[in-house]
């Protein structure tokens, strides 16, 4: 079940005494967020859709389910959003909701090398399984980690250990936090993501980086002529830079379902 979540950008109001035009149908596209454990999949959908973050927030089971609305010049999109469980043991569901999805976010941790390893295996088996046409991006998140481009935090120590004459050397390796370094340079996996056709951004669920940035960027690569069958559609249209793209903030967050379908989905 999911539920709805305040909007962001309400409109200002109704001018006069006419009725305003019946807004167009939304177009529903599927997509589909797939990565290791804990690389911040639900907290990237929670900033996008809520604009939360939530600390220590409890792994997903099998999926849960989130929409929100997304304008891209004249035309409404819903984006109906899969946010899948990382865990090895819930693998076997992910056809579930990557079939039939028109877009796909695949994430990993900037921290952990490992991580872009298994986004890595999962861009194969979208390429391999999931629908032809699929738009499907590479996320790097968790920027907020690592705090200035370039800084490692042992260069942090280090310099924090000159300032203080030496003496907060072995306090400040014991509480240094394991794996906090960058493990993966933009440009390496911004090579990947080109040579594989993906989109790819570097983000921060928790401070907001990037996110929507992810989600409309996706949004203006999809081919709404071949979802919709419309054959007025201008060609080129959605592949544009210069779309404008609105995020209405009419989305909600929806409790984990484990293999279950949820009403208005477009599995």
């Amino acid at each position: 079940m999911s539920h709805e979540g305040s909007a962001r950008n309400s409109p200002a109001g109704v001018l006069g005494d006419s009725p305003s035009p019946a807004p167009a149908k939304p177009i529903q596209i599927k997509m589909v967020l797939l990565g290791e454990s804990a690389v911040g999949k639900s907290s990237l959908v929670l900033r996008f859709v809520n604009d939360e973050f939530q600390d220590n927030k409890e792994p997903t089971i099998g999926a849960a389910f989130l929409t929100q609305k997304v304008r891209l010049d004249d035309a409404m999109l819903k984006l109906e959003i899969w946010d899948t469980a990382g865990q090895e043991r819930f693998h076997s569901l992910a056809p579930m909701y990557y079939r039939n999805a028109q877009a796909a976010v695949v994430v990993y941790d900037i921290t952990r090398a490992s991580s872009l390893d298994k986004a890595k295996a999962w861009v194969k088996e979208l390429q391999r399984q999931a629908n032809t046409n699929i738009v499907i991006a590479l996320v790097g998140n968790k920027l907020d980690l690592v705090a200035e481009e370039g800084v490692e935090p042992a260069a942090a120590a280090a310099a924090a250990d000159e300032a203080s004459g030496g003496e907060a050397e072995a306090e400040t390796v014991a509480e240094a936090p394991e794996g906090r370094a960058r493990q993966v340079q933009a440009e390496v996996a911004r090579a990947y993501a080109e040579e594989q056709g993906l989109l790819f951004l570097e983000t921060s669920a928790k401070t907001g980086q990037g996110v929507v940035e992810t989600f409309t960027e996706v949004a203006k690569k999809l081919d709404l002529a071949q979802i919709t069958g419309a054959r007025a559609a201008r060609p080129g249209q959605l592949n544009s830079g210069a779309v404008n793209v609105g995020v209405l903030g009419e989305g909600g967050f929806g409790a984990p379902v484990d293999g279950a379908r949820t009403d208005g989905c477009a599995c």
